[in-house]
């Protein structure tokens, strides 16, 4: 294994290729820690020590950001407004002919829809920028606690600026990362948001309920792990046979070959996508006032939908994340177009007639794999919170969600996330290797 960790750096190309990967990460990691112009740095700390014992909202909105959220960092918002444009414009290519056309135009198409997504991710960012910068101020996230001390029509001028600017930087950093660096751009930064607050969960488990349940935590992880690596590496192959064709004097065709359709066809996007749905009412619900009738919402979306250890959570997430699996996997996969492309080429699957009975019997088969594959991913979502209800918050452990451990039921996803994201970053380094006559690590 380290021989074939010395391989990366051996080839020139790859070794800048990695090493300009983790450059970005790292600017990445420090503009989460620097906080924005007219925030109070020590109500900072008051805030993040909340978020991280009581999960809720605020351990919420802040799985995606890193923790750059309850910082109020140059980098808060993430790129969680890059990934709400980027399922509206995925949604929308579904009803809009226009946006259907660009998906189909190839590079061409992808650029346009590429810079309509960054127009509508600034759009977004600004609202939310705006909105933050009112709800931290009235406190309204978290009692009591005022981030922006000196209110005034500037300060929230320059928030919203600067947080819309951080969010234009990651774009510009994501797509950096893709073109000159090693792997997806945007998956490498998710990866480094959701896995950079894992260590602080861990440490939070430990001091309130002791060693033995972080080692039962760890351990669980590291079940989930292999089984998330085998499932994603799971997939079903469709043979298909093309026939021999005979052109001027040469022959073609002939070969047999085979459509991958993996068990999990839509990988972490129905986590990220659920994740999405449930950011909006936490955040609609944390601008309400906290008296009265709005004040009763506010509780019941804090104890239900913003808290991971809720049933009400875990029944609507789960579904949430079914649905968006088989959503994805509807878009991204067209059994009539590839039924159409294998006729088109001279193919067929052996036993299937070509045409209209290949395209039946592909949708049978991907909405068999399908199920397993959304059923697993939030079942692997949902295992933490399940587990803490059962164990730490059964215990009579005092704290909040079992002392800590609220923020670490978002464990599970951050382990779907960083096992999707770093199998298709490996996958990219295996095969500069092996163009290089280097063994991979997955070979």
């Amino acid at each position: 294994m380290l021989s074939r960790v010395l391989n990366m750096f051996r080839v020139p190309d790859l070794r800048n290729k990695i090493l300009f990967t983790i450059f970005v990460i790292g600017l990445y990691r420090l503009g989460s820690f620097i906080p924005a112009p007219g925030v109070d740095t020590e109500a900072v700390q008051g805030l993040r020590d909340q978020a991280n014992q009581g999960g809720g909202i605020l351990g919420f909105v802040q799985l995606f950001s890193g923790g750059a959220l309850t910082q109020f960092a140059v980098f808060a918002l993430g790129i969680m407004p890059y990934i709400t444009s980027s399922i509206i414009m995925q949604i929308l290519g579904v009803v809009i002919p226009k946006i259907e056309q660009w998906q189909e135009q190839g590079a061409v198409g992808q650029r346009k829809i590429t810079q309509w997504t960054r127009y509508m991710t600034v759009s977004i960012a600004v609202v939310q920028s705006t909105s933050f910068a009112f709800l931290f101020h009235q406190g309204q996230l978290v009692g009591n606690v005022d981030l922006l001390p000196k209110f005034n029509a500037w300060t929230v001028f320059v928030v919203v600026l600067t947080l819309t600017t951080g969010t234009a930087l990651l774009m510009w950093m994501g797509e950096l990362i893709t073109q000159r660096g090693i792997g997806k751009g945007m998956s490498l930064l998710i990866f480094a948001s959701v896995v950079s607050s894992l260590p602080a969960q861990g440490s939070l488990v430990q001091a309130n309920n002791g060693t033995p349940a972080l080692i039962a935590l760890i351990a669980v992880m590291v079940m989930l792990l292999v089984a998330i690596v085998f499932v994603e590496q799971g997939q079903r192959r469709i043979p298909v046979q093309f026939a021999k064709r005979v052109v001027g004097r040469r022959m073609y065709g002939g070969q047999s070959t085979y459509i991958p359709l993996k068990v999990n066809q839509s990988g972490v996007i129905p986590i990220i996508f659920a994740s999405s749905v449930l950011y909006l009412p936490n955040l609609a619900a944390a601008a309400l006032p906290d008296t009265g009738f709005w004040g009763s919402v506010q509780r019941f979306v804090n104890n239900n939908v913003a808290d991971p250890t809720a049933v009400l959570y875990l029944v609507f997430f789960g579904l949430l994340i079914v649905g968006f699996a088989y959503f994805y996997t509807a878009i991204s996969f067209d059994p009539a177009k590839q039924a159409d492309t294998i006729r088109k080429q001279g193919g067929f699957i052996p036993g299937i007639r070509p045409g209209p009975q290949t395209e039946r019997y592909l949708a049978r088969i991907l909405t068999r794999i399908t199920l397993p594959g959304a059923l697993f991913i939030a079942a692997v979502a949902l295992l933490p919170s399940v587990l803490i209800n059962m164990t730490l918050n059964g215990s009579g452990s005092t704290g909040g969600h079992g002392g800590g451990a609220g923020g670490f039921a978002f464990g599970g996803i951050s382990l779907l996330i960083a096992a999707g994201v770093a199998l298709e970053t490996m996958k990219q380094i295996d095969s500069q290797l092996m163009m290089r006559n280097y063994d991979g690590f997955l070979s």
